[in-house]
């Protein structure tokens, strides 16, 4: 076991560093600049559209909104890597980690609005969900509609399901026993803990998955931000108590992203290594998973989610990520050998005293088991796109429920390797397909700016983009007389003419 773990370590450790963070890196800078860096530029718009509320549907059902998607999102993009994967950068990139996560999810919050604006303008209706303004779409879906390659849009289904729906799942219910039984002051394996933990998880995870994506919305609208502000507010407070240490932390992130004040760490090139790395797997921008949540939003015009989900990546890297950093560095300046969510236990009990460490497994607990949620959601619409037999899809929810208990009694190390791999690929696929298809979500956002500076409220219909095709919603506006305009699809969810 330990070879093949090497063997994988080595693998992803090459793909990492020589092809996939090059590739996020120069992604994210390209649409940033092609953007004229609407992520900064466009902040008070997208603080506006968040706030909108969808109209319901026809038959009395509320469609998610554009703050539930969001936290759809949120929910599998703040995990457990906001607390150990934080801490693991500082230990070995030092605290210049910190700046290069924050330069990653400043470029990332491009790339997280070309793939979510795709997902809105590629989505489908979504009739097995029984509510007139249900959708379902994502990479897979713009891969197979943008592109024309379907063949593509089915292998990102397969890796993002393996990876997000199954593996991840996995991965959060393993740290969720992990942190109870060093609550509860268990052995090293558990003991009892792991398989109860893991049950009870299952079962947990299983009353929100079957209630569909409407039922998910509406857990993770309460689970995303109560975990975010206890976790916040504890953070603030070790940061309070220890203020005198701040400008030293700023010094030392600061310093240690040019090499000017090595702390510890592996030097600049460690730092920059962690430091994209690690926000990569934070905020997941450019990765392809937020754009299936994004897609299930009703919106009147696409740029509206892509906006929102922008968001998303500043809220978990700038904001989660950050205090995080703050409690390590000012409350454990040495960062006396520990590791991952060990470090950033030991730096709350420091300040705070023992009955901290209880609240972070409570903290710990709210945010993995919501990025359970979002993960499942994430697997079930990449399943649908391949296939709507509901056989496939029971089949799929039991391999869900048992990765939630058979991860609990697993070990993390290798799991957590394969995880990378596969995680990398998805992005791979994903950056390689909205590439070329962002010259579409560039024309969309011209589209949009256009309404708002005219003074009007954004309504897209796809006769706006001349020549453009593949998409099964946003129905052109009608003759005289006919019903208003609608962003919802073609009568039964059949494409109109035209499209593919």
């Amino acid at each position: 076991m330990s070879t093949l773990e090497t063997v994988i370590v080595e693998i992803n450790d090459h793909f990492w560093t020589y092809l996939l963070i090059p590739l996020v890196a120069v992604a994210g800078l390209y649409f940033t600049i092609r953007s004229r860096a609407l992520q900064i530029r466009l902040l008070p718009e997208i603080f506006r559209t968040i706030r909108e509320q969808p109209r319901a549907g026809a038959d009395g059902s509320k469609p998610v909104s554009p703050f539930g998607a969001f936290t759809i999102s949120a929910a599998a993009r703040i995990g457990t890597g906001n607390i150990a994967g934080v801490a693991a950068a500082i230990t070995v990139g030092g605290p210049g980690a910190v700046f290069w996560m924050w330069m990653m999810a400043l470029v990332g919050g491009a790339s997280a609005f070309v793939e979510s604006t795709l997902a809105q303008l590629y989505k489908v209706r979504d009739r097995g969900k029984g509510g007139e303004g249900a959708y379902r779409g994502g990479p897979a879906y713009y891969m197979q509609r943008g592109l024309g390659r379907r063949w593509l849009g089915v292998l990102f289904a397969v890796i993002i399901t393996l990876t997000f729906g199954l593996v991840f799942t996995a991965v959060q219910s393993n740290t969720i026993a992990s942190v109870t039984a060093g609550s509860l002051g268990a052995d090293g394996d558990g003991g009892w803990v792991a398989p109860v933990v893991g049950a009870a998880l299952a079962v947990l995870l299983g009353l929100a998955v079957f209630g569909g994506v409407r039922r998910i919305a509406s857990v993770t609208k309460v689970l995303v931000p109560v975990m975010a502000v206890l976790y916040l507010l504890v953070g603030l407070v070790v940061v309070v108590l220890n203020v005198s240490e701040v400008p030293r932390v700023l010094a030392d992130i600061v310093g240690g992203a040019f090499g000017l004040r090595e702390v510890v760490g592996g030097g600049v090139g460690a730092a920059i290594q962690q430091g994209v790395r690690r926000g990569m797997f934070s905020n997941e921008a450019g990765l392809g998973s937020a754009p299936n949540a994004a897609a299930a939003a009703e919106t009147s015009h696409p740029v509206k989610q892509g906006l929102v989900q922008t968001l998303g990546v500043f809220f978990d890297t700038l904001v989660v990520c950050t205090m995080t950093a703050f409690v390590i560095l000012s409350a454990n300046p040495e960062l006396s050998g520990r590791q991952g969510a060990d470090l950033t236990q030991s730096a709350l009990q420091e300040t705070l005293g023992g009955w901290a460490g209880h609240l972070l497994t409570l903290v710990v607990f709210l945010l993995a088991f919501s990025s359970m949620i979002g993960n499942y959601y994430y697997g079930e619409s990449n399943i649908e796109f391949i296939t709507r037999r509901r056989s496939v899809m029971l089949g799929y929810r039991g391999l869900v429920l048992a990765a939630a208990f058979l991860g609990a009694l697993g070990s993390l190390s290798v799991v957590w390797s394969l995880a990378d791999v596969t995680m990398g690929a998805m992005a791979l696929v994903n950056l390689l397909a909205i590439l070329p298809l962002s010259v579409i979500a560039f024309r969309l956002l011209d589209d949009y700016l256009a309404q708002r500076r005219a003074g009007l409220d954004p309504v897209f219909t796809r006769d706006r983009l001349p020549g453009l095709t593949g998409v099964e919603c946003w129905d052109p506006a009608p003759a005289a007389g006919a019903s208003a305009p609608t962003a919802r699809g073609g009568e039964d969810g059949i494409p109109a003419a035209g499209t593919r």
